[in-house]
Order: structure tokens, then C-alpha cells, then sequence
């Protein structure tokens, strides 16, 4: 059973009744970070600028967002949000980086009900995250394939837009799975525009010896507690080099997009990191 959160009204009320004292700021900034910022969902809007991108494809809008790990620590509100939000934000193209469950397949026919409301005009597209893996894959792919996002196994779709395509790319968890990007990319002429779906966003510095765009990721929650001046107390493996923002990959025409995702793992808190839903618009 979920416990409903005080709203961030109530939250700053709170505070002025409590503040004072180291103990009341830790007592604060406990509440905040598990109560008020899980739920804090922030609609954040990225540019990205593309050398080779095709004409017409220009100031296509993404809907990307990442770990959601339905479970223990899933908020109800916070998922209704992230439909809406999405819904509201009319994007081309909606693509999901992984990690759908925490552990538990019990979760999936929630997440089935959730994905399946949302849609977008060039389709929905998944890869698996490492706990995805862990958790089984077949549920997971399944229920993914079931509310109507496909899910790229190392493999590519090509987007359309009169005779100019943008090629989707996706492959299996690079950490535990078992990823094939040179299967993945098969038979994409190597001039043409690459989107790469992968979930932990380290594996870029690999591939961008490959003639890939842009790679969008997840993994690292942006490192989910981060303390100001220090940044984040922890960041996954694989999930410590690119932990949230857009990079360019040296010697590389690849630039990485990493979320900070939607859930929590490990804890149920966030601090000074709240779950991010991004809108990326290509030029």
C-alpha cells in the first residue's frame, strides 16, 4: 500500500514549523527527499543538433524517459503524471531506455496498463535494462510488445519521411545482457542518421568509434542523491561518466543524452535530482 505525500504546500509549511536546528534540517531534508522530490516530475526540453540529420526530420520531437522499475517504490501519482505530461507534449516519437520493473515481475500488468496509453505517430520504442535482465526478459519484453512499444533487440527500424530516413537503433543491457551493436546496425548505409537506444550510457565511449548520431540512455538516475558542491554520493557502474546531460564523445561524431530517469532502486528517496521526463528536439 502507498502512502499519499504531502504536497510541497504542506512540505514548506512544515518547515517553518520545524526549522531550527541541525536536527530539524536533517528531519526536513529527509521528508523532502522521500516524500516531496520522488514525485517532483520535471518536463525538461533538449536541443540537439545533428550534422547529417535528414531536412524533414528537422525539429522532430523524442519523448524519452528511463527507469521506471515498477515495484516496492513506485508512486502511483508520479505515473499518472508521466502519461499526461507525455500525452500532453504531442512527441513524434516516444522511447523508452529500460529497467521497466525493480525486481519483481508481479509489477508488469501495472506497467502494461501504464505504457499502454502511450502513443506517438513514428511508434513506441523500448530496449531492456539490466534489471529487466535480471528480472526475466521474455515477461518483461512481452509486456513491453503487449502495451505497443517494440522492443529493439539488437536490431533497427528506418523512420520515413517522403525518401529521407532517420534509423532507429537498439540493443540488448550492454552490461549483462547480450548486446550486438555491429548485428544492430547491420545494413544502415554508414552516411545516414543513427539513433541508438542503449541503457547504460558509459558503453558510449565504445561506440562512438561506430558512425552513430546520437545514443539516448538511462542507468544512472542521475546518480538519484546529490549533494550540492559534491554531486552524487553513487552512481552505477556504467552509469558514472555520463551520469545526466548531453556529452559529446571525443574523436566522435556520437553525442549521449542520459536521463535521470522516472523511479528509485536501492532507496526510495531522491535528492537534489528529481525523476525527468526530456523532450528532445532534433535540428
Amino acid at each position: 500500500m502507498h502512502q499519499k505525500p504531502i504536497s510541497r504546500r504542506q512540505f514548506l509549511k512544515k518547515s517553518m514549523q520545524w526549522g531550527g536546528g541541525l536536527i530539524g534540517l536533517a528531519s526536513l531534508s529527509g521528508a523532502y527527499s522521500r516524500w516531496i522530490e520522488p514525485t517532483w516530475l520535471e518536463v525538461k526540453s533538449v536541443e540537439v543538433t545533428l550534422s547529417n540529420l535528414p531536412r524533414s526530420f528537422a525539429r522532430l520531437r523524442i519523448v524519452h524517459f528511463s527507469d521506471v522499475h515498477f515495484g516496492e517504490y513506485s508512486e502511483p501519482e508520479l505515473l499518472t503524471e508521466l502519461v499526461k505530461q507525455t500525452q500532453q507534449l504531442k512527441p513524434d516519437l516516444i522511447c523508452f531506455t529500460g529497467d521497466l520493473i525493480d525486481y519483481s515481475t508481479s509489477y508488469i500488468s501495472e506497467a502494461i496498463a501504464l505504457f499502454s496509453r502511450l502513443r506517438a505517430p513514428y511508434g513506441q520504442y523500448a530496449v531492456l535494462g539490466n534489471h529487466d535482465v535480471f528480472a526475466n526478459r521474455r515477461p518483461v519484453t512481452q509486456g513491453l510488445s503487449q502495451a505497443g512499444f517494440h522492443v529493439l533487440h539488437n536490431e533497427h527500424i528506418a523512420l520515413t519521411k517522403g525518401e529521407e530516413k532517420l534509423y532507429i537503433a537498439g540493443i540488448d543491457d550492454p552490461w549483462v545482457g547480450k548486446p550486438d551493436i555491429d548485428r544492430a546496425l547491420l545494413r544502415i548505409p554508414e552516411g545516414a542518421c543513427k539513433i541508438l537506444l542503449a541503457h547504460e550510457p558509459d558503453f558510449a565511449d565504445e561506440y562512438g568509434r561506430l558512425p552513430i548520431d546520437l545514443q539516448l540512455s538511462g542507468h544512472s538516475h542521475g546518480g538519484q542523491v546529490r549533494i550540492p558542491f559534491i554531486g552524487a554520493l553513487y552512481t552505477p557502474p556504467y552509469g558514472s561518466k555520463y551520469p545526466h546531460g548531453l556529452y559529446r564523445i571525443p574523436d566522435s561524431r556520437l553525442q549521449v543524452y542520459t536521463t535521470r530517469g522516472i523511479g528509485m532502486t536501492r532507496l526510495p528517496i531522491r535528492f537534489n535530482c528529481r525523476p525527468e521526463l526530456t523532450v528532445i528536439t532534433l535540428k
